[in-house]
């Protein structure tokens, strides 16, 4: 009897010591668990404790009493959820989102922590899965073309060097992370076109100055990307296969899942082309994985790796908008071997904080080769051009939810950039090495119709020394609306971008070249004002926005003696950029989205002492930056079947041969893309992809013709995965 006592005693006190655990479990429309949500418990409109859900969408609160509570969920490329009168149970608690309408999308980059976009303080693009799956992008650059505010150029056709141009930034002006890894060379140049998006989750871009947050290069803009994680109990193998003219070729496989505390995804991808010209061939092969294990409810340990190979053809400048003026270079190539790593720790709790320790490497190695010289090409001589690029730091983000409406983040970066850069043809290679510190922290207010953020980072750079970065951004709901104009909110931001000099600016000698170590960090002073209108209940919104960039230091080779031309690089241009974006978002039922932009862009050079062509004069406007393009991009995502139809136009721009042809722009284009998917069953997806499907010809950099159209269709398998 006594025995029995002690027994019922003890069963009672372990129901009661379980009932203290708070668990929810956050699903996705189609009741698949959503890894990494930020998930907030309040009580009588008081924050108690903050903590993000696991691989299988499992949020755990310890020591919660009886409640009820108040649940508030934000997950990136869903509408944030809040729901009442949740309490401890047995069993978790289901919650599920949805997806977000046009006006109101969770982001992550422009905060470093999940924000609704309306509270953002800037404006955020973004590309979901089921978007790149439609698509089927070769590389990054096919993906970044069809999102509103983006001038994408390649020089030729698939792997062709592809820049960015943002707010007619230049093209190293932009911030590119991957899986938390930053990837730019040092000193912001970055290739676009032979980064594959095969496993990419999802795409964030963000434009305007974002230094405050992620340091150098970020100066109108950040574009980020992450790998899916696995998630299904039983494994998951996912392969395929497709095919198209120009020799096209492709094949992939991952294999990923979930299995108590660990997480796995492992994949590989293929592509061969040997494109429509001369000397016009590609390949890329790709291999990474995704892995992680959680400790226990609050804490989880990350490693991801992506390397990738790719070969290209290097055609050179040779058909200018449309006029054969020369041969292409028949020998000329180029290869890419990149390798990046990340291992992050992070920590919910205690309480209110979040903390996440991140150790990255990337390594980057590029070599361009031109055996001999072409009979009938001007320039062409032989060269081993060479890049030896590497980049390792650790970096620690610290986020304090003080109340619902205000979050802190903290944080600090270590980073050592190392590397060789020059031709070894022409010795000797110029070597640099940067050991760079930043602080930074920032405070998100959101006060009923405000939202303001402010921020700052403190730089230390081996190059330019000390630097602050400051940023404040406000955003005003002015009206609420109702079922037809359904709220009218304005948006100011005022920030700074910097940019540290390349490696061959700091650090080159020789060849005529007198180093400079002095060089200062370029500028951007950036201002930028906006409204969003929202009609019938969200599902529409109207965007409008004004910015204006003042980039100052700019760094250009001055030359101190004409009769040698020797001289060194110097901070003395400057140049301006100005203009207005209209966008149109548009959800008006949960499977179809439409996405539409115009850009118009006014630049012009200030300041520019060295000018060696008449086009980079001062009052003349700046290369390749185009007054006026657009996009548009509409997805359908069924259960059964998915499409998408893309487009792009960019109009005339100043451009230049720098052969001697005379060549002083390139002509407007318009392209289209269209792609689809069937599934035939549960297992099998048939689908097709078609670019440039009107067959259009042109230059995105005048001298290197874009490709004509180009399909590819094939087949995808799915094994396990329940």
């Amino acid at each position: 009897m006594r025995f029995s006592r002690i027994f019922v005693s003890t069963l009672l006190l372990l129901a009661a010591a379980s009932a203290t655990e708070l668990k929810l479990r956050v699903l996705d429309p189609s009741s698949a668990a959503v890894a990494g949500a930020q998930v907030e418990l309040l009580q009588q409109n008081t924050l108690v404790s903050v903590t993000t859900t696991s691989v299988e969408g499992l949020a755990v609160f310890h020591n919660a009493d009886h409640g009820p509570y108040r649940v508030r969920v934000l997950a990136p490329g869903f509408a944030p959820l809040a729901t009442d009168d949740v309490s401890p149970s047995a069993s978790p608690t289901t919650v599920r989102l949805r997806l977000s309408p046009a006006s109101e999308t969770v982001v992550v980059s422009a905060t470093r922590g999940p924000v609704p976009s309306n509270a953002a303080g800037a404006v955020v693009e973004s590309l979901s899965a089921g978007q790149l799956q439609t698509m089927r992008p070769v590389a990054t650059n096919e993906a970044l073309r069809l999102l509103p505010g983006t001038v994408i150029e390649t020089a030729g056709q698939r792997g062709g060097l592809s820049s960015l141009f943002v707010r007619g930034g230049d093209s190293r002006y932009t911030k590119v992370i991957v899986d938390g890894v930053p990837v730019n060379e040092s000193g912001g140049t970055f290739d676009f076109g032979v980064v594959p998006v095969s496993q990419t989750d999802r795409m964030e871009f963000v434009r305007g100055a974002q230094s405050t947050l992620y340091g150098s290069d970020a100066m109108t803009g950040v574009v980020q990307m992450w790998t899916r994680a696995g998630s299904t109990p039983v494994p998951e193998l996912r392969f395929g296969a497709d095919g198209g003219n120009f020799n096209t070729a492709n094949g992939y496989a991952s294999l990923a899942g979930a299995h108590g505390p660990f997480d796995y995804n492992l994949f590989g991808d293929q592509f061969n082309t040997t494109g429509q010209g001369v000397n016009d061939d590609y390949s890329n092969s790709l291999q990474g994985a995704n892995v992680g294990v959680a400790f226990s409810d609050r804490v989880s340990f990350r490693v991801r790796v992506r390397h990738s190979n790719n070969r290209t053809g290097v055609s050179g400048a040779w058909d200018f908008n449309g006029a054969p003026l020369e041969p292409p270079d028949s020998d000329q190539w180029a290869r890419q071997n990149n390798l990046l790593g990340s291992a992050e720790l992070t920590v919910a709790g205690p309480s209110r904080w979040q903390h996440r320790f991140t150790g990255f490497e990337y390594s980057h190695q590029r070599t361009n080769v031109d055996v001999f010289a072409d009979p009938g090409r001007v320039f062409d001589f032989p060269t081993h051009a060479i890049a030896d690029i590497n980049r390792a730091g650790f970096e620690y983000q610290g986020d304090y939810q003080a109340r619902s409406w205000a979050r802190t983040t903290v944080g600090y970066q270590f980073e050592d950039e190392n590397g060789f850069v020059g031709d070894l043809d022409f010795p000797p290679l110029v070597h640099g090495l940067r050991l760079n510190h930043a602080v930074y922290g920032q405070q998100l207010l959101t006060l009923g119709r405000v939202s303001l953020v402010l921020g700052a980072r403190f730089v230390h750079n081996q190059t330019f020394g000390n630097k602050a970065v400051p940023r404040a951004a406000l955003s005003l709901q002015v009206l609420k609306g109702g079922a037809v104009f359904s709220g009218t909110q304005l948006r100011f931001s005022y920030a700074t971008g910097i940019k540290e000099p390349r490696l061959e600016e700091s650090f080159a000698r020789g060849q005529g070249i007198i180093p400079n170590p002095d060089l200062k960090a370029e500028e951007n002073r950036a201002f930028e004002a906006g409204l969003q209108q929202s009609f019938f209940g969200g599902k529409y919104a109207f965007t409008a926005t004004y910015y204006n960039n003042l980039f100052r230091n700019q760094i250009d080779f001055a030359i101190l003696d004409p009769v040698t031309f020797t001289g060194q690089y110097e901070n003395i241009d400057k140049s301006i950029a100005h203009g207005a974006e209209l966008e149109l978002h548009a959800r008006p039922w949960s499977r179809l989205s439409l996405d539409a932009g115009y850009n118009y862009t006014s630049t012009q050079i200030l300041q520019q002492p060295f000018a060696f062509d008449p086009l980079h004069e001062p009052g003349q406007p700046l290369l390749r930056r185009p007054r006026h393009s657009g996009s548009l991009l509409l997805t359908w995502l069924g259960s059964r079947w998915g499409g998408n139809l893309g487009g792009s136009f960019v109009g005339r721009r100043p451009d230049s041969d720098f052969s001697g042809f005379g060549i002083t722009h390139a002509a407007g284009y318009a392209r289209v893309d269209v792609g689809g998917w069937y599934a035939l069953n549960s297992r099998m997806t048939a689908y097709v992809n078609v670019e440039n499907v009107l067959d259009k010809r042109y230059n995105e950099v005048v001298g290197y013709p874009a490709l004509g159209a180009n399909f590819r269709a094939g087949m995808r398998f799915r094994l396990g995965g329940e």
